[in-house]
């Protein structure tokens, strides 16, 4: 009788420890390199931090953050859970090579925009920030990736690209060459967040605002089908490809933010457009 007491007191204790450690266990998925986007999931955790900056957090304990072009420092990410628990552990992103492109015969106030056009800049970097300012609580990304559009990789994020011989920014995105007018799909569900039909350098521009921060771009489209407010759904489509605004040909460039940190579509894919 003794023995039998004994093995239920133990498998009540190790049952209770299996609930404990599943209830504070913070699971992470996502390439751990530069460009690469994290999603975290942390059942009962209370808040989260990352370097010392707090993260959105969702009622079952989601949250997702996003490692830049350049960096290479460790971040120390610190979950509490609501028993007053700690977990931590130290991040840092695997380097990575990044192509340098060279495009020529661009026009040249393209390349470097003349005076009378600064203002204009100035007003469409004003719309895209102001687009990126939401920080709701949903979280369609939960529900995963397609790609928005079908075509040939023609440019990748982190790409060094040299304009008329000028060594310019790197490149945000992933571009998707395809003929005018091809399909843009919601690579997933959002709210739309900017539609603006003809931006100086972007030409085209649509926002998907993704929950948390999480903000899908789409450059130089020849046509938006949506309009700032309204709900989509992945898959749907929004817009077709264009050539508009600075562009050599008709193509999509799709870019994601978090928060301020640009990061790389490609790597939430396993497949080719």
């Amino acid at each position: 009788m003794r023995f039998f007491s004994a093995l239920f007191l133990f498998l009540i204790a190790h049952s209770a420890l299996a609930e404990d450690v599943e209830r504070h266990a913070v699971q992470l998925k996502g390439e751990r390199v530069q460009g690469g986007l994290i999603f975290g999931h942390a059942p009962g955790a209370d808040s989260v931090e990352l370097a010392g900056s707090e993260l959105m957090l969702s009622a079952d304990g989601h949250f997702v953050f996003g490692f830049g072009r350049d960096e290479t420092d460790s971040k120390m990410l610190k979950v509490r859970f609501e028993d007053g628990r700690m977990w931590q552990q130290s991040l840092a992103p695997a380097q990575r090579e990044f192509n340098i492109e060279r495009v020529d015969g661009l026009d040249q106030s393209r390349v470097t925009p003349p005076p009378e056009v600064y203002q204009r800049i100035r007003d469409d970097a004003a719309l895209t920030r102001k687009a990126r300012e939401l920080q709701a609580e949903r979280t369609d990304w939960l529900d995963g990736w397609i790609w928005p559009a079908r075509g040939r990789i023609s440019g990748v994020y982190g790409s060094q690209r040299i304009l008329n011989g000028e060594p310019r920014n790197p490149h945000w995105g992933v571009d998707i060459a395809a003929p005018t007018g091809t399909p843009v799909l919601a690579p997933a569900g959002g709210l739309i967040t900017l539609a603006e039909d003809d931006m100086y350098f972007s030409g085209g521009t649509l926002f998907i605002d993704h929950g948390h921060g999480l903000v899908s771009a789409f450059l130089h489209l020849n046509e938006l089908l949506v309009a700032v407010g309204q709900r989509v759904e992945q898959g749907d489509e929004v817009a077709r490809i264009g050539a508009t605004g600075r562009a050599t040909g008709p193509h999509l460039d799709w870019r994601i933010n978090i928060g301020r940190t640009r990061v790389d579509p490609y790597l939430l894919l396993d497949s080719s457009p």
